[in-house]
């Protein structure tokens, strides 16, 4: 089995996308989604918004054009995990077991938290006036979005490089306390998009809802060219030769063209083209490029139930790697069942002397599959059917390795995953309490074949 890399992508949810948006995080992101080799987690980060925003209104407006404008765009929900952040209830239930192991002394390095105490001392204001504890923990909230889904890369912006170094100190801090020489969590690295376009505005600053400056995305037609119309350029007028380089209406022209199309408008531009007709050009390619799209766009717009329907089965996906996981950190902290830790304790004593083993077998079929049988020769998983030896073998080998155990419970069983595929089921028991506690043996059991 070859292990994909995880990568994980969050969006905050506080406005409405403008090109720039789309140039330099939502197109990239949607190509790199397709790369088989990618395990791709897209989120809309609606509890981060919170932080930023009072506005009931505009966070639920923007939860909507967000997830319209990245469906639109071609994101592929049936290839990667595309949810909303609120939906998972497991997120801030990690987010508060690792609020319990962060260092305050952490949180006070963080970016944003420093930058609003200088601006308060600066102006003479109290040093935490106006920073809410939202602000202020943030950063715990992030670590949670990394580190449920043990993600291997987080793409960021060099300014968000620090979040990702703080999930990593929390995780470790974690697995430190209560790993028993388990890793808990994956280390996350930050992937930063060194050619990530910054595109200009229309006033040749980066384009920024801040500096009321943008481009809208998924308007219409009209609006587009009105507001490509507002470019400023320079007093050159037609038939004088232009500086392309110099050129905002240019750069933002590239972003979106092939390089032939580049190199034609650079020489029409070098040859005199007139401003009028440069910006007419820059229209009909956004125009051409964005069309499909924002037709899309306003029909998912125009119904919501529909957006409904894909945000909840991304959750279902999502929560189907976060409910077990988030059940292991329950434990290992010691929030567990009384029912299932007296019957385990009572069934696993004699057996924690000796290990449990597996059993490789051949069916008549020519598969191969295996048993892990306790050490009193209970049968705790049967195998799903390999093809060959080997692959049995990696699979037992990967059970063994002290990554969290991925146990789904379905009625009266369970079954046990790697990487997204069902490896081994549990047989069926007489009652909830005695399946949690065969879960239960069966992390015990693991325990002595990882040490």
């Amino acid at each position: 089995m070859t292990t994909r890399t995880r990568i994980l992508t969050g969006i905050t949810t506080t406005g409405t996308p403008h090109l720039g948006n789309y140039a330099g995080a939502i197109r990239p992101a949607i190509v790199a989604s397709r790369d088989s080799n990618a395990d791709s987690f897209y989120f809309l980060a609606d509890y981060h918004a919170l932080i930023k925003c009072d506005d009931p209104l505009r966070i639920q407006r923007s939860r909507l054009e967000i997830a319209a404008t990245w469906l639109a765009g071609g994101l592929d929900v049936d290839r990667v995990t595309f949810y909303r952040q609120s939906d998972i209830p497991e997120i801030p239930e990690l987010t508060w077991l690792l609020t319990c192991v962060a260092a305050k002394g952490l949180l006070n390095r963080a970016h944003a938290y420093k930058a609003s105490v200088d601006k308060n001392v600066e102006t003479g204001e109290d040093p935490d006036a106006g920073i809410t504890m939202g602000l202020y923990s943030y950063p715990v909230l992030m670590a949670a979005d990394i580190l449920m889904f043990n993600a291997h890369k987080v793409p960021v912006g060099r300014d968000q490089i620090q979040h990702v170094e703080m999930a990593r100190d929390i995780g470790q801090r974690f697995n430190h306390l209560f790993g028993q020489g388990k890793e808990f969590f994956t280390m996350p690295e930050a992937l930063i998009e060194e050619s990530v376009a910054t595109l200009p505005g229309l006033d040749g600053r980066k384009m920024s809802k801040s500096y009321d400056n943008t481009i809208p995305l998924f308007s219409s037609a009209k609006e587009l060219k009105d507001a490509i119309s507002r470019i400023v350029t320079d007093s050159r007028a037609p038939g004088e030769a232009k500086d392309p380089d110099n050129s905002h209406l240019f750069t933002l022209f590239q972003a979106f063209a092939t390089p032939a199309q580049s190199d034609e408008f650079r020489s029409e531009l070098l040859q005199g083209l007139g401003w009028g007709e440069a910006k007419n050009r820059l229209f009909q390619l956004l125009d051409n490029e964005l069309g499909e799209s924002r037709e899309r766009y306003h029909q998912l717009i125009e119904r919501p139930a529909d957006l409904e329907d894909i945000l909840q089965h991304g959750a279902k996906k999502a929560r189907a790697v976060a409910t077990p996981f988030l059940n292991e950190l329950r434990e290992a902290v010691g929030l567990r069942s009384f029912v299932a830790q007296t019957q385990v304790a009572a069934t696993t004593k004699k057996k924690a002397a000796k290990a449990a083993r597996f059993v490789s077998f051949r069916e008549d079929d020519g598969s191969f599959r295996f048993r892990l049988l306790a050490a009193d020769g209970e049968q705790l998983l049967l195998s799903r059917n390999f093809a060959d030896g080997k692959t049995a073998g990696q699979v037992t080998k990967q059970l063994q390795s002290g990554q969290p155990l991925d146990v789904r419970k379905e009625d009266l069983s369970f079954s046990v995953w790697l990487e997204g595929e069902c490896v081994a089921d549990s047989p069926a028991f007489a009652d909830s309490a005695a399946r949690d506690a065969a879960v239960e043996a069966l992390r015990i059991a693991l325990t002595p074949i990882q040490e």
